[in-house]
């Protein structure tokens, strides 16, 4: 049953879900018209926001570049593709690569979200090697192996709550910090994983396209894909004979040295910040891996420039939803919104709506920091308010809970929308000939398994 409404849903997708692009004029075109409707900034102000905000994520839009294309340029080493193979030889089945993305996608993605580049990077050399694999699924197990990073280590709204100094403090929402022990480390977290390791894989396994009807990696590899090795492609560029230049571009002293010194820095950070995780290290972290197993200059600068063979949609769409937030922020539309659904809540009703608002604001600000910026002050208050003359610790607990909410409804929408979608297909879809719309119809039972799971759980389950 499950396998034919995904093939279902499959099918409708590819003919209604638009190219990410055209999805990301749309909701351009939405929120300035419902800025200019229902606040007082006006077509002048409106434009201003979206302006405004263009630029906000360019730092964020650079990260999100280098860590792609600094891990999969580690997926073209000759270790990492012998480690792949010993994997695959007790892999042999399409159904058990699925079901080996789905849970080590998100094992990893609890570590850190940015992971999810190594689940591509398996996914794909895993497609290579088993015969049946139905690739467009199974780049949606990789899209949904990410969705456990919301409680995870790099979950920013409860990393941000435990902040000293947070915006929250800053404006008087809130007097202190939140402990994770309200949030990451409280019981609804835990049933939340619970929800997704024992609902996701087993949803995915059902859903799994039959034998004989799948697409493969190699039936959608486009003619001009290279399949000579980067070791090869090295070999053929020199010039021949003993020159300096080829002495340089392949000898391997002055590369490891830098990554000797990549790798001092990686320790000395560790050391200082304990287990702290963010951005820039993990993308550090892959740019001197990727030195090291490369050895030399000019194997590491032919995997770098395959690797970015497919990051446009990242470099002049994130702009655009930067825009859209800016829009959302500076109009005030997004406080707004979340003043509204939080306005006469009460302590049962008011995680719901948290989940509700967090769900559909992703669509327009599809970043958990930048959405939780907008309506996080409105649900805090409430939160407080409804929590009126209750003690202390139950209190912060129910911020805990309304925080908690609001980032699953983020994370869960994801799944919806096509955004985040660009972080893996610089991997998955680099020489092959797939679009978003192709997988996104895998996506929709799992997204609706999940929905309803958060529902429940930010509703029946006890506060810390």
């Amino acid at each position: 049953m499950l396998q034919t409404a995904g093939k279902f849903f499959s099918q409708r997708l590819q003919r209604w879900m638009p190219e990410p692009f055209v999805f990301a004029i749309l909701l351009t075109v939405l929120v300035a018209l419902l800025s200019i409707a229902f606040t007082d900034s006006g077509l002048g102000g409106t434009l201003d926001g979206w302006y405004r905000g263009f630029w906000v994520l360019l730092e964020f839009s650079m990260q999100m570049v280098l860590m792609l294309v600094c891990g999969y340029a580690i997926a073209l080493t000759p270790v990492v593709s012998r480690v792949i193979d010993r994997v695959a030889l007790w892999i042999r089945s399409p159904g058990k690569v699925y079901l080996v993305v789905v849970i080590v996608g998100a094992l990893l993605t609890l570590i850190s979200w940015g992971w999810v580049v190594i689940t591509a990077v398996l996914a794909r050399e895993l497609a290579i090697r088993v015969k049946g694999v139905d690739y467009p699924f199974l780049i949606a197990c990789v899209y949904i192996s990410s969705q456990p990073w919301v409680a995870g280590l790099s979950s920013s709204i409860p990393l941000l709550l435990n902040t000293e100094g947070n915006f929250l403090i800053s404006m008087g929402a809130m007097q202190s910090t939140l402990p994770v022990s309200h949030t990451l480390g409280g019981l609804l977290n835990l049933l939340y994983l619970v929800a997704f390791f024992i609902g996701v894989p087993l949803i995915m396994w059902l859903m799994k396209p039959a034998a004989g009807q799948e697409q493969s990696l190699q039936d959608l590899l486009v003619s001009d894909h290279r399949t000579e090795s980067v070791r090869e492609e090295a070999e053929c560029l020199k010039a021949g004979g003993k020159n300096l230049s080829d002495t340089l571009n392949n000898g391997p002293v002055l590369q490891m040295l830098v990554a000797l010194a990549a790798l001092i820095v990686v320790i000395r950070h560790f050391g200082v910040k304990g287990a702290g995780l963010d951005l820039n290290i993990m993308i550090f972290i892959f740019l001197s891996a990727g030195l090291a197993l490369h050895i030399t200059p000019m194997r590491f600068v032919i995997a770098m420039k395959r690797a970015c063979g497919n990051i446009s949609g990242i470099v002049f769409q994130y702009p655009f939803y930067a825009g859209i937030m800016g829009m959302m922020t500076y109009s005030g539309l997004g406080g707004m919104f979340s003043e509204w659904m939080a306005a006469n809540a009460t302590e049962q009703t008011l995680p719901l709506l948290a989940q509700l608002c967090g769900a559909v604001v992703n669509f327009a600000i599809p970043s958990a920091g930048g959405e939780w910026a907008v309506i996080g002050p409105a649900f805090v208050e409430a939160a407080a308010a409804v929590a009126s003359g209750m003690p202390a610790e139950q209190t912060q607990a129910l911020i805990g809970r309304i925080a908690m909410s609001v980032a699953y409804g983020e994370s869960s929408t994801n799944l919806l929308q096509p955004f985040f979608i660009l972080t893996i297909l610089p991997v998955m879809g680099a020489g092959v000939r797939i679009q978003a719309r192709d997988v996104m119809g895998y996506l929709l039972i799992p997204f609706i398994y999940l929905t309803v799971a958060i529902a429940l759980l930010v509703s029946l389950t006890p506060l810390n």
